[in-house]
């Protein structure tokens, strides 16, 4: 019997799933280990293989190590290479503001200061040819620069390289062989598209991130080696496609948020094999809590995120916190509302919830490791919703004394109201705060929520799935099995995936089909090559294609999917138009002259078998028969407790609990769970809930 093991390290605790090839599932949480990351993975592997032996065939690993990297400035000493007349696009930005009234707001320091930002002389023209040559002796002043700064990465962005790569080629080519220990990143490589901060910003973040994420994949892989698992290691990236370890080594750039993928990957295999036409993703974990949008078993994905800013609003205008990563990533709105997360009163004396959190050290004060500010988790403790007997199936005993205290002290007391009312509005108030998010994925992206389900999961989705739902008209709410470890449960289900884009800047009624052909072919071929080298057969690889384009005069562009077999012009147009009116509400006339931007294409390796288990069979916990539970409703309530077996495949009625290993479910009164075939929760609301009485 043999294994595969997905692993997703959160902000509270590191999670991970084995499934062996006859569809047996093992799952472990341990605490994560800030400190050293890869000391919580080995240790949870041994815990898991000493319950489940077995060789294991992959290890699949989401990580959030590159993100941490940009957010605690602890990336490599980065130079950058540019353009005369360039050095300062990081400083100049986009112009793009997250605030429009804070005067004291100041935009993120560049990553590279302004002394390493080294200029050669050379410049190339938009349609690629040589306005001028480039000087091979400024590049030999740049190298010395380099070599007397002690630089251990470098990125490389010359003006137009994306429509001519020679002058970025050559310069990459002097730099490795003067400085061979010196990382090197190269726009044309990277990011070969059009617009100069997006393509620089990228390539900057790839080159900060690259020692440091090459450290760690390095040791992690020889960690794995020691415990005797040779299986090769494959990493998340943030567009929701595995990639090897060696991929992922020299183009960090592209797992940067790679954590918060995987759930949204396992949504979307669960989506299709439910046959849900669409599904709203959310995951509340111990740190944020995030949603995602699956439509038709697919993944949404941007074209663009924002790394280091923070936790993300999800407003597609609230940017320029953080710097711009112009790659694919799985389309997510994130806030700071977590288990961990912080309630506390600010100057004014207003109830507030996060986005600071307690994370996995101390944690919140019930954890009895040193926590003083009370957290979600402490209210929920409080309110009767989590087992004082403890979580991760009762090895993290909880303090319900000490939270109520806490609450005491620094919520109810100043409010002047009970404990009970207190933790309660502290929850009402976080799921305010997470309703932001999935409007964020919803209402902005121009899709109703009250047409999607909700599919909750981490540890503490499940507890307010419900709530929010009723608040948003949702009517059915899922909660998968192993809840609490989806994302890394999410790994194992995800395929291989390679993406590639291509500029070509030009008005649709005046574009040649030939050169659009041309390009689509070529990003084609380049899938092919590296889904080649992954070990994927030729009938073992799926291709899909899509267009970027806008009217013309507009300043961004949206993804237009492209169908197989020829394409033209007129049909981009088309396409654009309906995909346009979907996104805004609206579609310009059919004259409206309509601008490409660029190409874009997506290979895709396919296993051998289906990742997804035809049912995980509910797992069997110790629970508690009643549990006093408190209701805003009903105040102190005699509430049944039961587990995912307890609970069956007949609807049962709320309220009552669903307790588990890794996760608690609330089911509200008013509402209905049951089990279904695949092993899922199924709960119903509202309408939805009468109609199925």
């Amino acid at each position: 019997m043999t294994l595969r093991i997905g692993i997703d390290i959160g902000g509270t605790f590191t999670d991970l799933v084995a499934i062996s090839d006859d569809g047996r599932v093992a799952t472990h949480k341990t605490a994560s280990t800030p400190h050293d990351y890869g000391e919580g993975i080995i240790d949870g592997i041994q815990a898991l293989l000493s319950r489940e032996p077995g060789p294991v065939t992959e290890v699949l690993h989401a990580t959030t190590v590159g993100s941490n990297v940009v957010l605690e400035a602890a990336g490599a000493r980065t130079a950058l290479i540019t353009t005369r007349g360039f050095r300062d696009i990081l400083e100049i930005r986009d112009l793009r503001m997250p605030v429009l009234y804070d005067q004291r707001w100041t935009k993120p320091l560049a990553l590279v200061e302004r002394r390493l930002r080294l200029e050669v002389t050379e410049k190339i023209r938009p349609d690629g040819s040589v306005s001028v040559p480039l000087d091979p002796d400024s590049v030999c002043r740049a190298i010395d620069r380099l070599r007397d700064e002690r630089v251990e990465s470098v990125a490389i962005c010359l003006l137009h390289s994306y429509a001519n790569p020679s002058h970025e080629r050559e310069v990459a080519e002097a730099v490795r062989a003067a400085l061979p220990d010196v990382a090197v990143s190269v726009s044309s490589e990277i990011l070969p598209e059009i617009k100069e901060y997006p393509r620089t910003s990228t390539t900057v973040i790839n080159a900060y991130v690259q020692p440091v994420i090459r450290a760690y994949i390095t040791a992690l892989d020889a960690r794995l080696r020691a415990l005797g698992i040779d299986a090769p290691l494959q990493l998340m990236q943030s567009n929701g496609g595995l990639a090897s370890a060696t991929f992922a080594a020299a183009a960090p750039a592209h797992i940067i948020e790679s954590g918060p993928a995987a759930g949204v990957v396992g949504g979307a295999a669960l989506a299709r094999r439910l046959n849900e036409a669409g599904i709203i993703t959310f995951d509340m974990g111990g740190t944020t809590a995030k949603a995602g949008l699956v439509e038709h078993g697919e993944v949404i994905r941007t074209e663009a995120i924002e790394v280091g800013g923070g936790v993300m609003a999800g407003s597609r205008l609230l940017v320029g916190a953080g710097y711009m990563l112009k790659l694919p990533a799985i389309d997510l709105a994130e806030v700071g509302a977590g288990g961990g997360s912080i309630c506390r009163l600010d100057e004014g004396g207003a109830p507030k919830v996060g986005p600071k959190s307690a994370g996995a050290d101390p944690g919140p004060v019930c954890y009895g490791r040193g926590g003083v500010s009370p957290t979600i988790t402490d209210c929920n403790l409080v309110l009767g919703y989590l087992d004082p007997g403890g979580l991760v199936g009762g090895t993290l005993k909880l303090d319900r004394d000490a939270a109520a205290s806490a609450i005491a002290r620094d919520l109810a007391g100043p409010l002047g109201c009970s404990v009970e009312q207190a933790a309660f509005g502290m929850l009402r108030l976080a799921s305010a705060t997470m309703m932001r998010a999935i409007r964020a994925v919803s209402v902005e992206r121009g899709r109703d929520p009250r047409k999607f389900a909700l599919l909750a999961f981490g540890g503490n989705g499940p507890l307010f799935a419900a709530g929010i739902a009723l608040e948003l008209g949702i009517e059915r709410v899922i909660v998968p099995p192993l809840p609490g470890v989806f994302s890394a449960f999410g790994l194992l289900v995800a395929d291989t995936e390679h993406h590639a884009t291509q500029s070509l800047r030009v008005r649709l009624d005046a574009a040649d089909p030939a050169r659009i052909g041309s390009v689509l072919a070529s990003l084609r071929q380049a899938g092919v090559e590296r889904l080649t080298f992954d070990g994927f057969a030729p009938g073992r690889q799926s291709f899909r294609r899509a267009a970027q384009a806008r009217y013309l005069g507009q300043s961004s562009e949206i993804e237009v999917p492209l169908p197989d077999g020829d394409v033209t012009p007129s049909m981009i147009a088309a396409l654009f138009g309906e995909q346009h009116e979907r996104t805004y509400g609206f579609r310009a006339p059919p004259e409206e002259p309509v601008e490409l931007i660029g190409l874009s294409s997506m290979a895709r390796g396919l296993p051998e078998r289906p990742r997804l288990p035809e049912r995980i069979p509910p797992l069997a916990a110790d629970v508690p028969s009643m549990r006093r539970a408190w209701f805003p409703e009903d105040g102190w309530f005699e509430t049944p407790v039961v587990d995912r077996v307890g609970l069956g495949a007949a609807f049962r009625h709320g309220p009552f609990i669903i307790q588990e290993y890794d996760a608690t479910c609330l089911v509200p009164r008013g509402a209905r769970a049951r089990v279904d075939n695949f092993g899922n929760i199924v709960m119903t609301l509202g309408a939805a809930s009468q109609r199925s009485g």
